[in-house]
C-alpha cells in the first residue's frame, strides 16, 4: 500500500471558471472511462443553478476539481477527481472536505455520491469520511454497464467540527 503524502500547503480552492476547463478536461479525460464534454461542464458552472464546482490550483494550475448539486438539504456529488500526478497526497480527501465545508454553507445536512463497484480507491475514501452504503443503482454506467453503489454522509455539520 501507498503511503499517503501530506497536501502541498500551496494547493488553493476556487470556484471552477470557464478558463479552467481545458485542464478539467485533460483530467477528466485521465481519470473517468466516459469522460464528460466541455459542454457538460460549461453548463454545469455557467446555467445550472443547482450546481456549485470547485478547483484544486497549485500554481495556478488545476490539480483536481469537484462538483455537486445543492438541492434542498441534500449535496449530491457529481464528480472528483485528481490529476494522476498529484494523486495519493491527500487532494481527493481534502477536495471531498472542501465540497462538505461549501454544501454546508449553502444549507445541506446530508450529502449522496455514486461510485462503480470496481473504484476501490475511492469507495475506501469515501468509507473512511464516514459515508455509508445504502443502495445499487443496476447497470448504472451505460460505459461497462457496471452498477453504482449509492453511498450517503448524514450529518454534515457533525462532521466537520470532528475534521477541524
Amino acid at each position: 500500500m501507498n503511503k499517503v503524502q501530506t497536501l502541498p500547503a500551496n494547493i488553493k480552492f476556487d470556484r471552477m471558471q470557464p478558463e479552467h476547463l481545458d485542464q478539467v478536461l485533460v483530467i477528466e479525460k485521465s481519470s473517468f472511462p466516459t469522460p464528460w464534454t466541455r459542454q457538460a461542464f460549461d453548463y454545469e458552472i455557467q446555467i445550472n443553478d443547482f450546481a456549485h464546482y470547485i478547483v484544486a490550483l497549485q500554481d495556478n494550475r488545476v490539480a483536481g476539481y469537484a462538483g455537486m448539486w445543492i438541492i434542498l438539504d441534500e449535496a449530491h456529488i457529481t464528480n472528483v477527481a485528481v490529476h494522476k500526478k498529484h494523486r495519493s497526497r491527500g487532494l481527493g480527501k481534502a477536495l471531498m472536505l472542501e465540497m462538505i465545508k461549501r454544501s454546508v454553507l449553502l444549507g445541506a445536512e446530508r450529502m449522496t455520491l455514486e461510485v462503480r463497484p470496481s473504484n476501490t480507491t475511492a469507495r475506501h475514501l469515501y468509507t473512511r469520511l464516514g459515508f455509508a452504503e445504502r443502495g445499487l443503482r443496476k447497470k448504472y454506467y451505460t460505459d461497462t454497464e457496471e452498477d453504482a453503489i449509492i453511498m450517503w454522509k448524514d450529518d454534515l455539520v457533525g462532521m466537520l467540527t470532528c475534521n477541524k
